[in-house]
């Protein structure tokens, strides 16, 4: 067997040997099962790793596409998968998500009547389904049943309820440290969306996993605008926002019970239509209000943070929290519930005193309190923040970058900097003199000189940098200091008594030269910003439409949430394409074969009855072009054009790469770059070509939006075509 064929293969565990697994098999796999041509950055990895039996720590975000990193291993092991989830009411989404794709998968939970789940441990033991989701609860429940049975993989959802440093501690996952021990040659795989350093370790230990190899995923989700506003009039500033978009699915997330249910009456009286969420709720209320959200049935969830974990609703464009989130996990979990499907998706924090105050008192009487107030104290400092939010969010995570985002409301309206090189270089030396040991308040006593009890008892005065800043406030240092902390210079170990150590970012300001830019402006004034994102409207009578409309009656026919048939994201595809046969309709992202076979005829007949019934109207068409071009030539914006004709700016941006192809003088490299160009070209010659620009926008890992991705297409083909 050649050198090359066997680098393309994988090991696969059967108990004590291999069988090889190619990459063109996971890929198959993944298409045929799935639906999907491309794995997303770090899935192929952590899938091999898993097939190589080691035990696996994957950190990746929202809408990251961490099932497949289970349910693919899944169907390849000869045994069964064991899924841990923490809430019993996704647990059946997910089921039915699998069978809609073909795979025999159950959940054991006491939702179920006896019968119901001895018929699934039955199955289970016949060896009939590839997958069991259990709550931790449920795991003693079947001791006796594991014996009948082979464990092949073990996967962990929200690994994060493990840790008490983690945001969302549930005592019920302390018990899942016996697994290794109960299955020792079994891989076991922990998933999370959110961890810092801390939690990540704390997840490993607790779960004894041996040698857990490591897989963390870019934090970065470039579509997500950010955005904080002051507290002032919160119902008025979200009903203003919700009305500039009243076909656009939202949540608001708020602080407590009552708050998401008189929010919600209020947003009910002006005409929107809005649920409350909270766990106080009867289940059946709940499953009724998440159903609704999901089918579209239902504009905007109020909701506590009881709402979204496994929500795989890919069209929500916008989150917003009416209260401060309590540490900067939940708040990135949250906002990540928007924009999954890749698309432009807006984000808003209201800030309160008041909400500080209420949840200092609450981090005080919980478990862990230091180390929840010095989170909580961190989550205070983003919402304060006169740097690059982005940079913020991803320095938390340990993703250091240096180029600001452009994309959040400090960005685009900047406060004024000065020069804080120096102020930097005391700081970060006076970090290195303490040896890295102290927290926040001891490190500016320290720089300030002062003579309290514990500085002469730790002997500090003696070090050199004592004193080097006592020209400057309290107040003021500790401002600067946080600007560095939101900078990426240093961070704060919550799990080592919240002590301020370095980042590898500080050597540049020491000894490289950096100029570190800072902001003596106390507290930043939010003003509300305009909002120019165009309203994203669905026609009454486009395919689309239909298509959904298909969607909904099969998904109540079936019982399961719409999402679980097709999701937003491939009937877009479908509009696009028109797939009028299987072979086209296969070919779109996230139409698998099983999907194929049980909704592939309806969609093709409802695709086929569309476009013969549908009025060509090629003068109305080629007027909007032309209005399109007209305005881009008497020297409007892409944004004032969308604005004027109340198009949407992928409408906006298709029309100008039709009039580039059709010969219009339009320079496209004005919106796109030679690089981006060049790496489109690339991913086409890799992808040979496809008709979507999903496959593009997955491979190039979502670092190009789409509307660039079409225009280098533009200028890609009209190149080809030159020669």
């Amino acid at each position: 067997m050649g050198s090359f064929f066997l680098a393309q293969m994988k090991p696969k565990i059967y108990d004590n040997y291999f069988i090889m697994i190619t990459s063109q098999q996971l890929h198959d796999t993944l298409k045929v099962n799935f639906g999907f041509e491309k794995f997303r950055p770090n899935q192929e990895n952590i899938i091999n790793t898993i097939l190589s039996g080691h035990d696996t720590l994957a950190i990746m975000p929202t809408g990251g596409g961490k099932s497949i990193c289970f349910q693919l291993p899944a169907l390849l092991f000869p045994g069964i998968t064991i899924v841990i989830s923490p809430l019993i009411a996704l647990m059946k989404d997910q089921v039915d998500s699998l069978r809609a794709n073909g795979i025999p998968a159950c959940f054991i939970n006491s939702s179920q009547t006896d019968a119901e789940q001895q018929l699934n441990i039955q199955n289970l033991i016949a060896n009939k389904v590839k997958l069991v989701y259990l709550a931790p609860e449920s795991l003693s429940y079947l001791e006796n049943t594991f014996n009948l049975i082979t464990v092949s993989l073990i996967a962990i959802d929200e690994a994060h309820c493990i840790s008490s440093w983690g945001h969302d501690f549930r005592p019920a996952y302390t018990n899942l440290g016996y697994l290794k021990n109960r299955f020792p040659s079994t891989p076991i795989l922990a998933l999370t969306a959110t961890a810092d350093k801390a939690t990540r370790k704390d997840i490993s230990l607790q779960l004894n996993l041996k040698n857990p190899k490591q897989f963390i995923s870019s934090f970065d989700r470039k579509n997500l605008s950010l955005e904080v506003r002051p507290a002032l009039d919160r119902v008025k500033q979200i009903i203003d926002f919700i009305k500039e978009k009243p076909n656009e699915s939202g949540i608001i997330y708020c602080l407590s019970r009552k708050t998401t249910e008189e929010l919600a009456e209020k947003l009910q009286k002006i005409g929107v239509n809005a649920k409350a969420y909270h766990a106080g709720l009867d289940n059946s209320v709940r499953s009724k209000t998440q159903d609704k959200f999901i089918n579209d049935d239902c504009q905007v969830v109020c909701a506590t943070i009881a709402f979204g974990m496994g929500i795989d609703k890919s069209n929500v464009r916008w989150v917003i929290h009416y209260n401060l989130p309590k540490n900067i996990e939940g708040y990135y979990q949250e906002i990540g519930r928007a924009g999954r499907d890749g698309l432009p998706s807006e984000t808003i924090l209201f800030e309160s005193y008041g909400d500080v105050i209420q949840l200092q008192k609450f981090a005080s009487q919980g478990l862990n309190a230091e180390v929840q107030l010095a989170k909580l104290d961190r989550m205070k400092q983003y919402a304060d923040a006169l740097s690059c939010r982005r940079k913020i969010l991803l320095s938390y995570f340990g993703e250091l970058v240096t180029e600001n985002c452009g994309n959040c409301d400090i960005c685009k309206n900047p406060p004024a900097f000065f020069d804080g090189t120096i102020i930097a270089q005391k700081a970060l030396s006076a970090i290195i003199r303490l040896k890295e040991s102290e927290p926040l308040p001891v490190l500016i006593d320290f720089l300030r000189g002062s003579k309290n009890a514990y500085i002469f008892e730790k002997e500090y005065q003696n070090l050199k940098t004592y004193a080097a800043g006592s020209d400057i406030s309290w107040h003021d240092w500790n401002q600067y200091i946080i600007q560095l902390i939101n900078q990426g210079f240093c961070e704060i170990a919550f799990h080592r008594q919240n002590k301020i150590r370095l980042t590898s970012l500080a050597a540049e300001v020491l000894f490289e030269g950096e100029k570190v830019q800072l902001t003596s402006v106390p507290k930043i004034t939010v003003e509300k910003i305009a909002l120019k994102e165009p309203k994203s409207k669905s026609v009454a009578n486009s395919l689309f439409e239909t298509l959904r409309k298909l969607r909904y009656e099969i998904s109540k026919d079936e019982e399961v949430p719409a999402y679980v048939i097709f999701s937003d994201a491939a009937l877009r595809q479908m509009e696009i394409n028109r797939p009028m046969s299987e072979e086209e309709l296969i070919a779109i992202d996230g139409v698998g074969r099983a999907k194929l076979e049980k909704y592939g005829d309806a969609f093709i007949k409802a695709i086929i009855n569309f476009q013969k019934n549908k009025t060509v109207k090629p003068k109305k068409e080629a007027s909007t072009y032309k209005e399109t071009l007209r305005l881009f030539e008497e020297g409007l914006s892409v944004e004032e054009i969308s604005t004027k004709r109340k198009l949407g700016l992928g409408t906006v941006m298709s029309h100008l790469a039709k009039l580039y192809l059709d010969g219009a003088a339009i320079d496209l490299y004005q919106f796109v770059s030679k690089a981006e160009v060049e790496l489109v070209a690339q991913a086409q010659m890799k992808l040979e070509n496809p008709n979507a620009l999903k496959p593009y926008f997955d491979y190039l890992e979502e670092k190009i939006a789409y509307d660039k991705i079409r225009l280098a297409l533009a200028i890609i083909e009209k190149e080809n075509n030159r020669n």
